[in-house]
């Protein structure tokens, strides 16, 4: 009779996940807030106290992303140490949009046979994330799941939750007419568009991935990792200096498709075209596919990442302010 079948011969290595859980708790307990309860992951849960003497009516708010298609870049390049910023950035971000400060994140990571090492690493670019956005990394489930995913490739999502103060909770319901809208750089395409790229330059072999373009001062490679900014430290140094009446998250759908979801109903917005630097990346797209203008605004965040809307009366106190004026602008753009 042939050796017994065991759950490491059907491509599970328990093992493996005890050996990744030892790798990574040091590093995940640098993100943990005082409010974290629990000393260390590997819990069946996790629990984090909310200060509630310091708010009057507190309301939690949650969101829930994912790094979609620019893991194949990550799978392309065999470097997985930023989708996890990726990945925090995309849902903080989007919780930030009520005001809410994020206080703790969990991740779910899904590979066909669990490496411990390569999944460090992602983890890292988690820790990175979280404590970029003062938020505690407090959980997650890694599931190994051979057959499923293939060879070298993995998923990746997450959920984040936030607190605010029920009397502050910012949803655009105070903007009024003549109000002015700050944009905040991004830090090229961010999570977004991905589909669109990898088409244009691996599908239709337009380049490859390694091709170093001068314009930009990268490879192509490097540029398409570059993580998705985060913007919590942004609205940290302004939420007590100004009112802010509305915020926006620029991901899919751009400008024009994500500025109109804070605008009260009968409301629209006046964009200056060229009152902001582009990133060289997104002409650089533009020119290589023989994209329309019109498709790279409704796909791509155009430089801008994240938008504030502010009375008129604020904005120049809001541009002062060293965190917000930094992120303004940046470099590698174009006039």
């Amino acid at each position: 009779m042939g050796s017994k079948l065991t759950y490491k011969k059907a491509g599970v290595d328990i093992d493996e996940g005890e050996r990744f859980v030892k790798r990574i708790s040091p590093m995940v307990r640098r993100t943990f807030r005082p409010e974290v309860v629990t000393d260390d992951i590997g819990f069946f849960s996790a629990l984090f106290k909310v200060d509630v003497a310091k708010y009057k009516e507190p309301v939690l708010v949650s969101g829930t992303d994912g790094v979609g298609t620019k893991l194949k870049v990550a799978f392309l390049l065999d470097k997985h140490d930023t989708v996890g910023i990726d990945l925090v950035a995309m849902c903080v971000n989007d919780i930030l949009t009520s005001g809410a400060e994020p206080l703790f994140f969990l991740d779910y990571l899904a590979m066909g046979r669990l490496s411990s090492e390569k999944a460090s690493e992602i983890i890292a670019g988690i820790v990175h994330g979280c404590r970029e956005a003062g938020c505690s990394l407090i959980g997650g489930e890694t599931a190994e799941m051979p057959g499923f995913y293939s060879e070298g490739e993995y998923d990746l999502s997450g959920f984040a939750v936030g607190i605010v103060d029920k009397e502050k909770i910012i949803n655009g319901s105070a903007i009024k007419e003549g109000d002015v809208i700050i944009g905040i750089s991004s830090n090229g395409l961010h999570s977004n568009g991905y589909s669109l790229v990898r088409r244009l330059f691996f599908d239709m072999k337009k380049l490859d991935i390694h091709t170093y373009i001068p314009d930009i001062g990268s490879t192509l490679g490097e540029e398409l990792l570059r993580p998705t900014r985060i913007y919590v430290k942004a609205f940290m140094n302004l939420k007590d200096e100004i009112e802010i009446k509305g915020m926006a998250h620029i991901t899919g759908g751009g400008i024009p498709g994500n500025i109109p979801r804070i605008l009260p109903k009968g409301f629209c917005a006046h964009i200056k075209v060229g009152s902001w630097p582009v990133p060289r990346i997104f002409r650089f797209i533009e020119k290589t596919g023989n994209i329309s203008e019109k498709e790279m605004k409704k796909t791509f965040n155009m430089g801008v990442g994240y938008v504030m809307v502010l009375a008129i009366k604020n904005s120049e106190k809001a541009v002062t302010v060293r965190f917000i004026s930094a992120l303004i602008s940046g470099g590698n753009y174009e006039n």
